[in-house]
């Protein structure tokens, strides 16, 4: 009877230890400015334009022959299946500013019935991309090229699979394989905040 009333105390007091801690988000973006390109080549600031709600941002660029088309139909299935979307932002980032314009942009948001609010397809400067990919922690490398015949250059970028959550006030909430986490989960986890 004692080793159970000590097993009872011992649990008791690490559940009052672990609820009195709160877990901190990964990361706070309300320290930076990032001036992007929507694709109608609107100015959106990040994270200022997105504050007061949460939003759901992955990371692509539309040469990419695999996982962004699967990261780009992931966060749509998002917006399709969660309740009260009307509350949540929807964001697409391009790490290949050079050859994703706004108008390129625009029509692979066509491609996805995604060419409409509450989505944004995003682009900037190859300086501020940069930036912006070190600050949210995406990694990308040029995996192959070639010079073509009329002079054009071909290349494709490995790069980081991710969705990221961020909460209404900026801050980094989960970070999600892009291509294959549950939709399911990210909406869970969105229903929470």
């Amino acid at each position: 009877m004692l080793r159970f009333s000590k097993l009872i105390t011992s649990v008791f007091l690490i559940g009052l230890l672990l609820s009195s801690c709160s877990a901190p988000a990964l990361d706070d973006y309300s320290d930076v400015q990032f001036e992007l390109i929507n694709q109608n080549g609107e100015t959106v600031i990040f994270p200022d334009d997105f504050a007061g709600s949460p939003l759901v941002m992955g990371f692509i660029y539309t040469h990419c022959p695999d996982i962004c088309s699967f990261i780009t139909a992931n966060v749509g299935k998002v917006y399709e299946e969660i309740s009260g979307g009307e509350n949540v932002q929807f964001a697409l980032v391009t790490f290949d500013p050079e050859r994703d314009t706004p108008e390129v942009l625009k029509t692979y948001a066509q491609a996805f019935d995604m060419d409409r609010e509450p989505f944004q397809f995003l682009t900037a400067s190859p300086e501020v991309i940069d930036a912006f990919m070190s600050r949210v922690s995406v990694r990308t490398q040029e995996s192959y090229s070639r010079d073509l015949e009329d002079g054009e250059r071909m290349y494709f970028i490995s790069h980081s699979d991710k969705i990221l959550l961020i909460d209404k006030n900026s801050r980094l909430i989960f970070d999600y394989g892009g291509s294959m986490t549950p939709v399911n989960i990210i909406i869970e986890d969105l229903e929470k905040l």
